[in-house]
């Protein structure tokens, strides 16, 4: 504020406007709800006409440099609430394993297997170095891949002087027990079939005039925007939820399952839950052979617990309840810690799922693919050719069309594309089945090693003086 000498005027200064997306604090909210106050109680106390909420709201805006929308929002919350609340300043950023999707990570646990096939010990400078050098992955530094491959379930191992990276003890052994199993059922002839889930967008389409036919692996699809994985869609607008099962004989007639998305998140997961995929499992098991085997990954929605389990947040008389209703005979004071033992050695007997007895009631077995294996499940192929398919074909950009090219898509993918897809899952199991063996034999050949937990702070290097 300026006091011009001769004319003895005061010239007051522009308000200076708030920065488009800063917080605006809970003092510059009060101070929002007293002028407003302040110009309400003038206006009652004057004669003449009223200012309408909406001019006033514009006053207020311009005297202290706050956009209208904030100042109204303010007084709203203000009248519903009686106070106002400081801003949550506070920024949540995605994790690593939230920005890198599944088939890249995927990929990455592929990068780390190379090694072991090309029987050269992994380490985490080399997997780095490999993994920046290919442009079709994000760049990582070396503390973010380190987070990751904790994530992946790798952990070091100390051989002399190298640090290998290896899968920790459960993930190999529930792949060993995958392919164990997955070959004997195959010997023994039962029917085995595969279900997943998957998205297309109303706006998905492509620039090329020609079919692809080249493409190799999931994560060779999913690069080409052809199958499932947690990316963004590239298409806009509404968006169609796919669930689908097929085997050798190709996709099982009536069996589609083909629903409008009702939420905008990048994960077509949010849309489904237990309950939706219980329906269609249910009603999609009279349609398989007698004796099949089903294979399936291990989303929330397909794992839910047959029984609940109690927790120390229990009260003490519902964990008795509970022992008892399942036989035990608490026949001495004992407290909720000896109680909550009792009920961890119950865990393992009743520790099954909703859908695996659903299955076993129908004479079918189900059969989990191992933790970020998606390249073991060939319907992932045979989602490449559908969403090809509606790509190559959308001109509409209609939900209602892109529904029906979907299911032409689904009536295109023959009995012979599926078996192709299943002889490259079975060159891709044999992969696996190999670099245990190897890495057993190459880590065996070093001096003794013992065990190092990945942490987000630790050091390593290839080598280690210690």
């Amino acid at each position: 504020m300026d006091e011009d000498s001769e004319s003895g005027t005061i010239n007051i200064s522009p308000m200076k406007r708030n920065p488009r997306g800063k917080f605006v604090g809970s003092r510059q909210k009060l101070m929002i709800v007293n002028l407003y106050k302040a110009k309400m109680a003038q206006q009652d106390n004057a004669d003449g006409p009223k200012l309408k909420a909406k001019e006033i709201i514009k006053q207020i805006s311009e005297e202290i440099g706050i956009g209208q929308r904030t100042v109204s929002v303010t007084l709203s919350e203000y009248r519903n609430k009686g106070s106002v609340s400081s801003p949550n300043k506070t920024k949540i950023r995605p994790t690593v394993t939230e920005k890198v999707d599944d088939f890249d990570q995927n990929a990455i646990r592929q990068k780390v297997h190379e090694f072991w096939h090309r029987r050269e010990i992994p380490t985490l400078k080399k997997i780095l170095t490999t993994v920046n050098e290919d442009s079709t992955l994000p760049d990582f530094s070396e503390t973010t891949l380190r987070r990751l491959l904790k994530h992946l379930n790798f952990e070091y191992v100390r051989k002399s002087r190298n640090s290998a990276l290896i899968e920790r003890i459960d993930i190999v052994c529930w792949r060993r027990r995958y392919l164990e199993s997955i070959k004997e059922y195959r010997q023994l002839g039962r029917p085995i079939y595969y279900l997943d889930e998957t998205w297309v967008n109303a706006g998905d389409t492509t620039s090329k005039t020609w079919v692809d036919k080249t493409v190799s692996s999931p994560r060779d699809a999913f690069l080409r925007g052809l199958t499932t994985g947690q990316k963004e869609p590239s298409g806009k607008g509404k968006r169609l939820i796919v669930v689908h099962i097929g085997s050798s004989d190709g996709f099982v007639v009536g069996g589609l399952l083909c629903f409008e998305s009702k939420k905008n998140t990048d994960d077509y997961h949010d849309e489904m839950n237990g309950d939706t995929f219980y329906d269609w499992f249910a009603n999609i098991l009279p349609l398989l052979r007698e004796n099949a085997v089903i294979v399936m990954d291990n989303a929330s929605y397909h794992s839910v617990k047959t029984h609940t389990f109690p927790v120390r947040s229990w009260k003490k008389q519902d964990i008795i309840d509970w022992l008892t209703d399942k036989g035990e005979v608490i026949d001495k004071p004992m407290v909720k810690e000896q109680l909550l033992e009792r009920a961890q050695i119950l865990k393992q007997q009743y520790n099954t799922y909703v859908i695996d007895e659903l299955a076993k009631s129908a004479n079918k077995t189900v059969l989990r693919l191992p933790p970020y294996h998606c390249e073991l499940n060939p319907i992932e192929l045979a989602w490449a050719a559908v969403k090809n398919y509606v790509r190559m074909n959308n001109r509409t950009f209609k939900i209602n069309d892109v529904k029906k090219l979907l299911e032409e898509g689904v009536e295109r993918v023959t009995p012979d594309m599926w078996k192709n897809f299943l002889g490259h899952i079975i060159k891709v199991e044999e992969k696996f089945w190999q670099v245990d063996f190897i890495s057993n034999e190459l880590l065996d050949a070093e001096e003794t090693s013992h065990i190092l937990t990945i942490t987000g702070d630790t050091t390593d290097s290839d080598s280690d003086s210690n």
